[in-house]
């Protein structure tokens, strides 16, 4: 029997068929995969022949936990022999099994309201597939980027406008302007509720899907959308900060490694000096030493960013590779800080001494980093995760030096005053934002560095970005989308 030729990772199930179906009886029950085909042929050869598949002739077996879609005059399945649905949707759903020793077991009757492996029950199912139906405009039982748009625009009040067009322009990009059968959208739908990891695979360079080795996970993503996205795809709205966002914690990473305390080493060494040289701990803060610090800092911590950028750009060329997204992470994170440094430029003109003192700083520190990026990334990234954390600690002192400023005291005066329009604009502080506001969204921004750095460093150079991976998006949506029509069925049911 042909089988692998219509199946993603054909081979690997045609193997354990072949198996299976060679095996004595007496090895079936150590095949999960085998034991269940064989009972599927046992309960299928008694069924009608006819090509429409009635829900009422499936096992409720846990294999089916994807598979279960109430039908009526239609149905999504493609025209497949028995065998081969079978196959398609047991690859995805008991990958887990697969991998372990555990008895199948676990087959429920007919009558029982089933919610399998945490997944979507019946009832909740056929809720579900008549709100796809009511999108399917062109009634080709299939969900496309323009469709899925106006399902979530169905759910305002769960999805804003601005994550309502990133996620259709993902799943569009992802699935290379494909649409998804609608049983498919179903099995990532059960994914997701049963909260399995479907964000562990990945392409090689020769287009194929890779293995996962995590017990539990799909192979490849049930929509069958890859990280095409993650290359040019990358969104930061800076200004959309809430009161929680901006309270912020002074948090520190332990180093484990030697490089991890060399690189913490280095910053005490260096915040050392330039506390020394500035006077920061001698005397009273004042508005002038809080504007030389800033500015003098900001024009040195936008280079970390853009190198590791450029490197990372060429590499890409180099090798004819993906970058995996960090690229442009890495940029934005370069420009962030740049919009630090003319936020504060326009409260304070630097003189030319200072200027000069930031072009030889930038020419040093440059060179620095550049060389030791190329020789080991993953330091610098540690270095810059605890230049951050020291970075935190110092907007959170002129915080709680504004705090404390008696009023009419210069800082009282100066705290007050209007953000600058660049900064209002930037952070969207609002028509009567001030320079305290200005201060409590720089925070934020340097303590999300700090948490990026720390989190890329040791991450291989040809990873997904862990923090803008495509996958991860779309599993989040589909949770809040099957959280949202969960609530709104228990509500109906309560009425």
């Amino acid at each position: 029997m042909i089988i692998g030729t219509t199946l993603r990772q054909g081979g690997l199930i045609a193997s354990r068929t072949s198996k299976c179906r060679s095996s004595s009886a007496a090895l079936l029950p150590q095949s999960p995969l085998c034991t269940a085909l064989h009972r599927y042929i046992d309960q299928s050869t008694s069924s009608s022949t006819s090509t429409t598949v009635r829900n009422q002739q499936q096992p409720q077996h846990s294999f089916f936990s994807t598979a279960i879609i109430p039908v009526s005059k239609s149905h999504y399945y493609p025209k497949q022999p028995p065998i081969q649905q079978f196959l398609h949707h047991s690859f995805h759903a008991s990958s887990s099994l697969l991998q372990s020793d555990a008895p199948v077991n676990n087959v429920k009757s007919e009558e029982e309201e089933v919610v399998v492996n945490g997944g979507i029950s019946p009832s909740l199912r056929a809720a579900i597939i008549a709100d796809l139906k009511s999108v399917d405009f062109d009634g080709n039982g299939r969900i496309d980027a323009d469709e899925l748009q106006a399902l979530l625009g169905k759910y305002n009040d769960t999805f804003s406008e601005g994550e309502i067009l990133e996620l259709t322009e993902i799943f569009y990009t992802s699935t290379g302007a494909a649409s998804v059968e609608i049983y498919r959208f179903m099995e990532a739908l059960d994914a997701a509720a049963s909260d399995k990891s479907t964000s562990g695979g990945g392409e090689t360079a020769d287009g194929e899907v890779s293995p996962l080795a995590v017990k539990g996970a799909f192979k490849t993503h049930p929509l069958g959308i890859g990280t095409c996205a993650s290359e040019y795809m990358f969104t930061k709205t800076h200004g959309k900060y809430t009161e929680e966002d901006l309270n912020i914690e002074a948090t520190h990473v332990p180093p484990v490694t030697f490089s991890d305390k060399t690189a913490l080493f280095a910053v005490k060494c260096v915040r050392f000096v330039f506390d020394t040289a500035t006077l920061w701990n001698f005397g009273s803060v004042t508005k002038n030493k809080i504007l030389y610090r800033a500015i003098f800092l900001e024009t040195i911590a936008a280079i970390p960013g853009m190198v590791a950028a450029i490197i990372r750009h060429f590499r890409s060329l180099r090798n004819m590779s993906r970058d995996g997204g960090m690229l442009n992470m890495f940029i934005e994170e370069a420009n962030n800080e740049r919009m630090h440094l003319l936020t504060f430029i326009r409260m304070k003109e630097p003189g030319y001494l200072f200027r000069a003192a930031v072009i030889g700083s930038q020419f040093g520190f440059g060179t620095f980093f550049l060389t030791a990026y190329i020789i080991n990334p993953n330091w610098c990234h540690r270095f810059i995760g605890y230049i951050e954390e020291e970075a935190v600690h110092t907007y959170t002192k002129i915080l709680k030096e504004f705090d404390n400023a008696e009023e009419g005291s210069e800082l009282y005066m100066w705290k007050e005053e209007d953000a600058p329009k660049i900064a209002k604009g930037y952070w969207h502080l609002g028509e009567y934002g001030n320079v305290h506001d200005v201060m409590k969204a720089v925070r934020a921004d340097e303590a999300e560095h700090r948490d990026v750095n720390h989190a890329v460093s040791g991450v291989p150079d040809d990873a997904v970005n862990p923090l803008y991976d495509p996958r991860a998006k779309l599993d989040g949506m589909l949770r809040k989308y099957v959280n949202d029509i969960m609530k709104k069925e228990a509500s109906k049911q309560a009425a």
